[in-house]
């Protein structure tokens, strides 16, 4: 894989013409910014749980700072927190700091990894007693967010809208699954299938804790390349924390970039 190449393609067909991700959600380059806005129902609500930001810029030292601004007026007056998704190879280089002196908190940065589905091992190897269910409907969401909830510590509604409201949606551009041991929900992650992209991307791939380093992660993983290739794409992409990165090199991505979210609250 020419990385060079591949991360070009990235920035291309996911950043520059980055299609909307969910219902009520507007794409919109506006200058050298293309940036995401999800509200339905006025000022300040959100559309399902979707994300709003910033996805690509193509800044300089004299036009940052304005440019900058400017999305700030654009989100605030809809009274929305927002995040500016900087990657490392983004210009001008002081970019984040630029970011943290217009008021924004930077959050831990991850790996852009990134590897062709044809390479990546799709055998599906899971512990005695666990089988995986594909997320279909409110049930398997309700367990998808659960193990969500144990896993990151952080409150399961939003990951529970979102999901609900791109089932709904536009089922074919996502897809989930839940490993269960009995009845008892012990991991979980989805697959997002941007159309008219070459780029599967693996999000929210969590265990609980008692149940980690028993192989569910890498099962999860080789689930949705299998699907992510029966469907015609071919690249595999995450970020990747801290704690995903060892697994996912073993496995053969390749390191790419980093990025970090920097989110400004009105």
């Amino acid at each position: 894989m020419d990385t060079e190449d591949v991360r070009a393609l990235f920035d291309r067909q996911m950043r520059r013409e980055a299609p909307a991700d969910g219902p009520g959600v507007v794409v919109e380059r506006v200058g050298a910014v293309v940036r995401q806005t999800a509200t339905a129902g006025g000022p300040g609500a959100v559309a399902d749980g979707s994300w709003n930001g910033v996805l690509w810029s193509d800044l300089d030292a004299d036009s940052a700072d304005a440019v900058i601004a400017e999305q700030k007026r654009h989100f605030t007056s809809l009274g929305l927190e927002f995040e500016w998704k900087v990657y490392s190879h983004d210009r001008p280089h002081d970019l984040a700091h630029r970011l943290v002196a217009a008021g924004f908190t930077p959050e831990p940065p991850e790996t852009l990894m990134i590897a062709e589905a044809a390479a990546l091992p799709d055998e599906l190897t899971l512990p005695d007693g666990v089988r995986l269910i594909a997320v279909t409907d409110t049930a398997g969401v309700e367990l998808m967010a659960e193990v969500h909830e144990q896993a990151f510590g952080t409150d399961r509604s939003r990951t529970r809208e979102r999901l609900l409201a791109q089932l709904a949606a536009a089922p074919g551009d996502v897809a989930a699954a839940v490993a269960l041991a009995g009845d008892l929900p012990v991991s979980a992650a989805r697959m997002e299938l941007p159309p008219g992209t070459e780029f599967a991307g693996l999000w929210g791939g969590g265990t609980v804790p008692a149940w980690r380093g028993r192989g569910l992660y890498r099962a999860l993983v080789a689930f949705r390349t299998r699907l992510a290739a029966e469907r015609g794409y071919r690249y595999m992409q995450v970020d990747a924390s801290s704690q995903s990165r060892p697994i996912l090199r073993r496995l053969g991505f390749e390191e790419l970039s980093t990025t970090t979210p920097y989110v400004f609250t009105p």
